[in-house]
Order: C-alpha cells, then structure tokens, then sequence
C-alpha cells in the first residue's frame, strides 16, 4: 500500500463505504460541533471530510493545528447522514472516520486565507502566490491553462505541423518593443536578446525547407504591464506555414479557435469563416482595429449634415470648416431616460479630455417621432426628419455626436460606443465574437520626424508586389497583414511575408532603408533569400490571452502561473534584484551609480 494515499481528496463515493483509506492533503477548513470535529481535507483533486470525535487519540491535536498544514490520515469511509450529504462536491455522500494521523508539515499563520472568497489586493496576491495558487478559481484557471495548451498542441500535430523550438538567446532587433538584453561574458562588450518573438528564426525555418511549424513559444518584450499583457514575458501559438496564401492562415486558425472555444466555454462561438473587416473600415465603423462585435453599435460618419445653412450649430461648423468631422452613434437609450443619465456621459466624456458629449432623444409625437434636447433646438422639422430618415432613428433612440480632427474624432467615438453599450446593458456577454481585420496600410507617416514608415510588420508582403512599390504612392499600398480579434481584445497579428530578395529592398528603401542597412539589421533573413526562399506566412495567437478569454477573466495574471506586478517585478523570488560585485565584473560591466 502506498506510503501516503489510497485515494486522491476527490475520488471517494459510495463505493467506497466500508473501505480503509489513507488521504493526504493540506487542512482548508475545520468545524468544531461539541467535541466533534470536522475537517475538509483538500489535495489538487478535491475535498474530503473527515470526522474526529473527542474520545480520539487524534482529537486533541488536529483541533489544535493550523489551517493549511499538511496531514496523513488513515481511516475508514463511512456514509454521511441523509441531511449532510453536499452535492456540489464529487466526495459529497462520504466521509472518512479518522483512526490515525501522521503531521506531515505544520502551517504557520496564514498572511492571506485560501479557503472563502476574500478579496486580496495584487501585492498580498503576488508575494503569497503559492497560497493563492492553493484557491479554488486561481488553481482552476491554471489547470485550464494546461488543458487548453494540451489540446492546441494535439490540434496542431492532427493538422500535420511539427513543433521545433527556437533559440531563447539570440540577437537584438531594431524593430517592435525594447528588448531584454542579456550580457556576454566571453564577448566583452557585446550582448544577446531574449526573442520578442521567433519571427525570424520561424521565417528560416521555413526557408530551411520544413512545411509546417508551431511551437507554444515564450517572447520576452520589456513593455509596461496592461490587463491583457505580461510586463516581461507571454506565450504565444507561433506558427509559419510554406506555399500558403492568407486564406490557409485563416482556415488554420478558424478551426483550431473553435474547437478551442467550445471544448473549454460553454458560450456561443461565432460561426466561422468569422467576418473580415478591412482596417479602414473597422476604424471609421467602430473606432478601433480591435472591434467587439458583442456590442450592436455602429458609428457613423455625417459631416455633411452639419454644413447645411439650416443647421445653427456653429461649434460644430467651425470644428467641420477647419476639416474636423462628425460621427454619430444611434443607440436604443429606452423611454424617459432622467437628465442625469446624460449629465454622466457628459462628465465622463471631459474625464476623457473631450469638451462633453452632445446628443439628441426621439420620442414619439403624434404619428411619428421628434427630437428632443439642446441640440435638436438647432435643428428644424425638416432637417430633423432628414436625420431621422439618414441614421434610421427610431422611437427611443438617443443620437449622440462627436465632432473633432479625424483621428481624434475616430478614438472618442470608439470610446463612446463601448461606454454607452455598457451603460445600457447591450454587450451579449454569452458570446465570443470573433473578426478578421485584414487590408493593413503597408506605411504610414511617422507622427515625431514626419516621415515614411512601416505600419505594422516590416516583413510582410504588399498588395501587388513589387509593381504596387513601384508605381502607387506609399500610403495607399496595404500589406498582407492581418488581426484576429476577439470580444475586443487582439489575440494576434500576422502576416504573409515577403520572401523575395527584391521586393525587399525595395520595400526598406521606402522606409529610408537602406540595402546595407538590411543586411546589418536582418542579416539572417537577407542571406538567406538569396538561395531559394519558398512562399510563407505565419500568424502566432496568444495563449495567455486565448485563456483569459474562455476563463472570463479580466486580467491576465489570473491565468499565469507566477505573474509579476504592475512595475514588473515578482514579489515571490524578489525579481529583479542586484547581484554580486564579482558576477558584474565577469560580464566587463560597470554600473553607474544614480546619485553621480
């Protein structure tokens, strides 16, 4: 018999009355009914209760020892009595009557209690992570993640891909985030980076002949914490395909999602091919390239409207007349929404650094409806109905108007959609929409030095080739770059890349790059090329994000294993920490002190 179980904490049922046992767990929970106790044992695979009455030899010293310590129990299972019996738990219609008990590992008080629901800010949380990956949701998100990792990995084999891990200690990039940098010792003065990504190394390998790659990839970025990103590291589903086009990326990942989403969700998915919407659409339709297609609302532009001479809104056409814009939202605001419901929209809205919110009410008059508000008071009869008719105006509806610079106009707006579909509860929560952004402009105008750069992935193939570089201006080309997108939040971006030598340079010299400039930077990738490079893309979805998402979860440090905090520090192992005066001087490495 084994030295410390039979059984596992979650595994006893009515089967198993009459049987001896021993059980091994931590102590989460103890109740004290007049010299009879009861105690939830609990491993990783549940809980068990064992029973103890005072006439025990034990009695004396499990009442007496901590919660969280570690015991060895023998004993037999017997039923619990019919008005006991817990059917939320696997082990609910038994319990074990103690003969023996063997202290395994004495707790000391707790900082932070395991059992219960208590709310724990992020610093407790995070420097007693070890007690908190002993709670119920915590431990449940973890093994999810696992589970979800497992079943992607089995997908991608099925589908014919062979995983092959690439280099953790490689060079630095001139291009995405700031890398992590790690010194050499034997080459002074010189230093590796940690990979933000395998982009390169997936591209080679491709170029090395393979078909089909992935890997669950670890990249290392030195960027500031949000709630969907891991200051320091992430994992990610990295994958690069040969002589492929971007709809077999599509088709990949529309499978692998869904078959993800409804092994481990019970929401609805959306069906697939999922939507595609083009960059400039999604901007202009819902004010972001990151869209959650759970909320109904759609923005509209309507400039024009607010030009006519009948419309005496001058701080509207003035906005317009300096070649600002005008976007409205319809929104189904309900009958008899109060004045303060408007006055906290506005609030919000100089909160947000925008000069208020305006907006227009329709209710019913007669046989049909008008509006209503300060803004309509500026608006006649005829003009109105020409609104009404244009936006598709029903009966209690709201319209509001944002009027500002386009670009300033398209990030409110996107802001106002999302704040007034959670005002007004329309978000369908039981979904997972997923989209497509796709149609990337290739270039854009760098906002600081004014000039020419890449938009996205440097890397990428443009629309036409090398005849669209040749021939159209730069900001008109889109590239073969793409997002997957869902309920709002990014979980990848990808691309086809541009595997020939000449379209390359080509495409860098737009940049201002040039050919020797590639051959420092992208060294690798530009020699590579010259011998045979066969067609490729690749796309390299988010783990952490993807379980985020199917765990309800809103931060993603829920779903990994030894987050560090909001300044990027592990409170557990005291990362990062200084280290030993000998350990620099080996690196050739002088530190310059902060007060000099």
């Amino acid at each position: 018999m084994h030295h410390y179980r039979t059984h596992t904490c979650g595994e006893l049922t009515e089967t198993d009355i009459n049987t001896k046992v021993k059980l091994s767990g931590w102590i989460h929970s103890k109740r004290d009914h007049g010299g009879l106790l009861f105690i939830d044992l609990r491993d990783q695979y549940g809980i068990t209760q064992i029973v103890v009455d005072k006439n025990n030899k034990e009695f004396s010293l499990l009442e007496h020892l901590r919660l969280e310590s570690v015991v060895k129990v023998s004993g037999e299972v017997i039923s619990r009595s019919k008005e006991t019996k817990n059917k939320k738990i696997t082990t609910g219609d038994i319990e074990v009557l103690i003969d023996q008990v063997e202290i395994i590992s004495v707790s000391n008080v707790l900082p932070m209690q395991v059992a219960g629901n208590e709310h724990y800010g992020d610093e407790i949380r995070l420097k007693n992570r070890f007690l908190d990956l002993r709670r119920e949701k915590v431990k449940n998100n973890i093994i999810l993640r696992s589970k979800v990792i497992s079943f992607i990995r089995s997908i991608m084999i099925k589908n014919g891909f062979q995983e092959f891990q690439t280099p953790i200690l490689t060079a630095a990039s001139p291009e995405g985030a700031r890398d992590f940098l790690v010194p050499s010792r034997i080459h002074s003065g010189k230093f590796y980076a940690l990979p933000q990504a395998p982009q390169q190394f997936k591209q080679l390998i491709m170029v090395s002949g393979f078909d089909k790659y992935f890997q669950i990839a670890p990249c290392f970025r030195d960027e500031d914490a949000r709630a969907d990103r891991s200051p320091g590291e992430f994992y990610q589903l990295d994958i690069e395909m040969a002589f492929i086009e971007q709809d077999d990326i599509f088709n990949l990942l529309e499978n692998v999602l869904t078959q993800t989403f409804k092994k481990f969700s019970t929401k609805t998915i959306a069906e697939v091919p999922f939507p595609r919407i083009s960059y400039f659409e999604s901007l202009q339709k819902y004010g972001t390239d990151k869209p959650d297609l759970r909320n109904p609302l759609e923005i509209k532009e309507y400039t024009d409207f607010f030009r006519n001479d009948q419309i005496n809104l001058n701080i509207f056409k003035k906005i317009i007349n300096n070649g600002g814009v005008m976007k409205v939202i319809v929104a189904p605001i309900g009958k008899d929404r109060p004045r303060s419901f408007f006055d906290k929209l506005n609030n919000w809205a100089k909160e947000e650094g925008a000069s208020g919110l305006g907006y227009m009410t329709f209710n019913k008059e007669g046989n049909g409806i008008v509006g209503k508000g300060p803004i309509a008071k500026n608006i006649n009869t005829e003009m109105q109905k020409k609104l009404i008719v244009d936006l598709s105006i029903k009966e209690d509806d709201g319209v509001f108007f944002i009027c500002d610079e386009m670009n300033q106009a398209i990030k409110f707006s996107g802001k106002v959609r999302t704040k007034l579909a959670e005002e007004l509860k329309l978000i369908k929560n039981d979904k997972f929409m997923f989209c497509w952004i796709v149609d990337f402009p290739m270039y854009e105008i760098d906002e600081n030095t004014k000039k020419i750069n890449f938009s996205h992935n440097p890397f990428s193939m443009p629309q036409g080739g090398l005849d669209s570089l040749i021939n159209k201006d730069p900001l008109e080309i889109k590239a073969f770059q793409y997002d997957i997108v869902c309920n709002g939040i990014e979980l990848s971006s990808g691309a086809i890349r541009n595997h020939n030598p000449e379209i390359m340079k080509k495409a860098f010299e737009i940049a201002g790059y040039s050919e020797e400039i590639i051959k420092r930077e992208f060294p690798a990738l530009y020699y590579a090329f010259q011998f045979g490079a066969p067609p490729h893309g690749g796309i390299a979805p988010g783990i952490d994000r993807i379980v985020m998402l199917i765990a309800g979860e809103k931060n993603i440090r829920d779903v990994t294993m030894f987050p560090m905090n909001q300044k990027a520090e592990d409170l557990l192992m005291g990362a990062p920490n200084f280290v030993k005066e000998e350990q620099i001087k080996e690196l050739n490495i002088n530190l310059i002190d902060e007060k000099e």
